[in-house]
């Protein structure tokens, strides 16, 4: 990221075409890490075809570190140093992208891709149940408990659950809905283990994902054999997907969060099952009953709810006519540094693999 400007410089009418295209820089890179992941889910479904589950997973972690172990390369980034860190971080890999990857591989083989990335938009509802039990900051509020009614009725309503859940492949559904939980329990974990060892985030996820590799290179012998043929579809859709979802769309998420903010940013929850759905419809041509899109704005809709926050009420100055604090000024250095440090919502913001590093890819399919 280029230095800002001196504060003393004078604004000027050429600055203002730099500052648009900055503006608009960072809503492509929205839009293109939006297209990445929604698209994910139709490459985790091809790949399955031509791979068994853990393959694709052992794919896409191998080609995802590539990418990650590349830029930590040209940025001269380190690797994180103590066992501790390392005993975290390997634990993270396993909630945030072993254990996950494969459960929706696994699911991909018998529900739909659109299923499959709706029930990844569920991780913020999971993420704010359990963050009342083990996140005492995060308190429950009338409008974030009301959006976990919301979303849960939003489950139901994509599932079916008036028709018995009929035409419904159970196994499939349920290993979905367990991989969004297990990125809302890792995230609690991350939050609690490695929000302030000092490491960057490229460091962090960049190790966390080597380790999720090292995982599946484990266990993926023990449970599949090497395919007799490979079939060149397939093997595209794993590349793709480690390549482009869980390694340059990282890098892609960190600097919109940088930019703009994880708050902004964590909004590319909201538009992956859109896409995914989109995507499993007309590439894949997968069917889609009317229960389906209208569970999943239920579903979104009671996601963005959970993430809302209670305003702090500001306290009345003790004297008359003192100046409330500048903290909060638009421009001013501290108001800079408050919106910077400002932690990333739970859950909002899959993966996602977002984010950066461990602050921005909670929204990481």
């Amino acid at each position: 990221m280029s230095p800002a400007a001196p504060p003393s410089a004078p604004p000027s009418t050429s600055s203002r075409p730099a500052r648009t295209s900055r503006l608009l820089d960072w809503r492509v890179r929205f839009g293109v890490l939006a297209l990445i992941w929604g698209f994910s889910f139709l490459f985790i479904k091809v790949g399955t075809e031509g791979f068994a589950p853990f393959q694709v997973t052992f794919g896409r972690l191998l080609f995802g570190t590539a990418v990650l172990a590349v830029a930590m390369v040209v940025k001269r980034d380190r690797l994180p140093r103590g066992a501790r860190v390392w005993g975290h971080l390997t634990v993270a890999a396993f909630l945030l992208n072993a254990l996950p990857f494969s459960l929706f591989a696994y699911a991909e083989l018998t529900i739909p891709s659109t299923l499959a990335g709706i029930c990844n938009a569920t991780t913020p509802l999971w993420g704010m149940l359990l963050s009342l039990v083990a996140l005492s900051e995060d308190r429950p509020t009338r409008v974030r408990a009301a959006g976990l009614g919301i979303g849960f009725i939003g489950v139901l309503t994509v599932l079916g659950a008036w028709q018995g859940f009929s035409g419904l492949d159970v196994t499939g559904t349920v290993l979905a809905l367990l991989a969004s939980f297990s990125y809302a329990v890792g995230w609690i974990y991350v939050r609690r283990t490695l929000s302030d060892t000092g490491v960057s985030h490229l460091s962090l996820a960049g190790s966390q994902v080597g380790l999720a590799t090292l995982q599946l290179a484990v266990v993926t012998p023990l449970f599949t054999s090497v395919p007799e043929s490979v079939e060149v579809v397939p093997l595209l859709a794993v590349i793709a997907l480690g390549a482009l979802g869980t390694g340059y769309a990282m890098l892609l998420q960190y600097g919109v969060v940088a930019e703009v903010g994880p708050t902004t940013a964590s909004m590319v929850t909201y538009f992956i099952p859109v896409i995914a759905t989109a995507a499993g419809v007309a590439v894949l041509g997968e069917q889609l009953a009317w229960n389906t899109p209208v569970g999943a704005v239920i579903v979104l809709a009671g996601a963005a709810l959970t993430q809302t926050r209670a305003s702090r009420r500001t306290a009345p100055p003790s004297r008359v006519g003192m100046r409330p604090a500048a903290a909060g000024k638009v421009g001013t250095r501290d108001g800079a540094l408050a919106g910077a440090s400002a932690p990333l919502r739970l859950g909002a913001g899959p993966g996602p693999e977002a984010r950066a590093g461990h602050t921005a890819t909670e929204t990481h399919p």
